[in-house]
């Protein structure tokens, strides 16, 4: 047996034509779709970058307990566990979190890894003093790109002039990688490969090829970068249409790359005894709802409810859609199922093997959020966002490993960390005591007030509902898969549980 994954960042589902999309043609998206099993209700649990990919390797979600971070001494690694039982695990990837501070110890955890440079200002290629960006640049990191923390936009172009070919971009470079990772193995058995590409993720840079594909009219300043907020009085129709238009560039160029490895699984009969899974760890925001981007603003669907295609050579079933509600969560236990191999004890995630076969359900109601914004919880009709209730109460991140996000210099600064205490922790700390480490940032999401939707009847989320009944039964399975995951006594009070 072999497991393959392509994962992609940030892919907006809407855009895909297998979910209904008409903006951007995806004829391989679509060609997997109908060579495998398409699950229309798969959620995000953690968000965003490697709080998902934390859950990718343990099958817990992360958002509860802390921010972006490492792997923890204590985790279960999903590719660790497979090396452990004589298993194959590779990851080719251009995703350059896995490289920083805050995210360090996953790629090691693959028996064998490759990683490639110059996505969204990686502090890549050395060009010393002044660095520009184009003198018309429309970015929300331009005006501070003085300060090294916040270098990304002159430090891509730097990186981006290194790129003048679309056989160097760093997602040709990732599947040419994973191509030749498979064309070596093809005859090997026992083995997982993760092909991981940080497209389409913002920047959008793509060559001609792929923006000749969305002819429009724009003559305005270099803007292919949109910032994390709300759309304002500036971004007029030319801007957005300009925006949609790179994103779907992008989108194109990671829709060919993902058809040379549906090619490759022709070539080599692969279908026949290797698993394909085709994900991404969230989606993005592209004018929908009055908001660009992530992560400031709630969870809408074009965010959370995000792509997902199994194939599975053990029930060959193909071209079906599911409705059962699955979660990233599911995707290690289900790779560590079709290995045969034991889940972990702590995992929460539910092998997809059955709802492949039956569409059966696997869980009441799925939990997602970013730590410290809102807790959201959906039971597959109504999505319920609950934004904190006691804002006094303070709360704390669990962790042995005092790294997060926060531009290049990642460490928890000092003077939260003078404030920790050593916690007794949790079960899925091994018995381990970890640092109760405050935190004191306050996310942008909790300036939005608590909002309940009703997919069924508002499948676009444009007008929240008030049934109280139908939001006591959310709060109740909220309350519910909090406890079940060990929330912390002080989080389960801030949202007023």
């Amino acid at each position: 047996m072999r497991v393959l994954m392509v994962m992609f960042d940030s892919l907006n589902r809407n855009m895909l034509e297998s979910y209904g999309g008409r903006f951007v043609k995806t004829p391989n998206f679509n060609r997997l779709a109908e060579h495998s099993v398409t699950f229309d209700n798969c959620y995000a649990g953690s968000l965003p970058c490697m709080p998902a990919r934390r859950e990718l390797h343990t099958g817990r979600y992360n958002f509860l307990h802390r921010s972006w971070g490492p792997l923890e001494p204590f985790d279960d690694s999903m590719p660790e566990l497979l090396n452990h039982n004589g298993i194959h695990t590779h990851i080719a990837t251009d995703h350059y979190h896995y490289f920083e501070d805050g995210g360090a110890t996953y790629h090691t955890r693959y028996r064998t890894w490759e990683g490639f440079r110059g996505q969204e200002g990686d502090a890549w290629k050395g060009v010393a003093g002044e660095k520009k960006s184009p003198k018309e640049y429309k970015n929300r990191c331009d005006g501070i790109a003085d300060s090294w923390e916040h270098n990304w936009v002159p430090q891509d172009f730097v990186n981006r002039s290194y790129l003048d070919t679309e056989e160097k971009q760093p997602q040709s470079k990732t599947f040419e990688a994973g191509k030749e990772f498979i064309s070596t193995n093809h005859n090997a058995d026992q083995w997982f490969l993760q092909i991981e590409t940080f497209d389409p993720h913002e920047p959008f840079f793509t060559h001609d090829k792929f923006k000749k594909l969305f002819p429009h009219t724009y003559n305005g300043a270099v803007y292919d970068w949109p910032d994390y907020r709300k759309l304002n009085e500036s971004d007029t129709p030319e801007e957005i249409l300009h925006l949609r238009s790179e994103y779907g560039a992008l989108l194109s160029m990671c829709d060919e790359k993902l058809g040379e490895i549906l090619n490759l699984m022709d070539e080599y009969d692969m279908w026949k005894d290797t698993m394909l899974i085709v994900n991404t760890d969230h989606g993005f925001l592209l004018s929908e709802h009055g908001q660009w981007a992530k992560c400031h603003c709630p969870f809408y669907n074009e965010v959370a409810r995000i792509p997902l295609f199994i194939w599975d050579p053990v029930t060959g079933i193909r071209g079906k859609r599911v409705k059962s509600l699955v979660q990233t969560i599911d995707l290690p236990a289900t790779i560590l199922k079709q290995f045969g191999l034991e889940l972990p004890k702590d995992m929460e995630g539910v092998p997809l093997q059955s709802v492949i076969q039956e569409d059966k359900a696997i869980r009441e109601a799925a939990l997602f959020g970013i730590y410290g914004g809102q807790i959201n919880c959906t039971d597959g009709r109504y999505v319920y966002m609950r934004s904190p209730v006691n804002y006094e109460t303070k709360i704390y991140q669990y962790t042995l490993m005092p790294t997060r996000h926060g531009g290049r210099r990642a460490f928890i600064k000092e003077e939260e960390l003078k404030q920790m205490t050593l916690s007794d922790g949790f079960s899925f700390t091994k018995e381990l005591p970890v640092m109760q480490i405050p935190y004191g940032r306050e996310a942008g999401q909790n300036t939005y007030p608590t909002i309940l939707f009703d997919l069924e009847k508002d499948p676009n989320q444009e007008s929240p509902i008030e049934d109280e009944a139908a939001e006591k039964r959310m709060i109740h399975l909220m309350r519910k898969r909090m406890k079940e995951n060990q929330c912390p006594s002080e989080m389960l009070e801030r949202y007023g549980f």
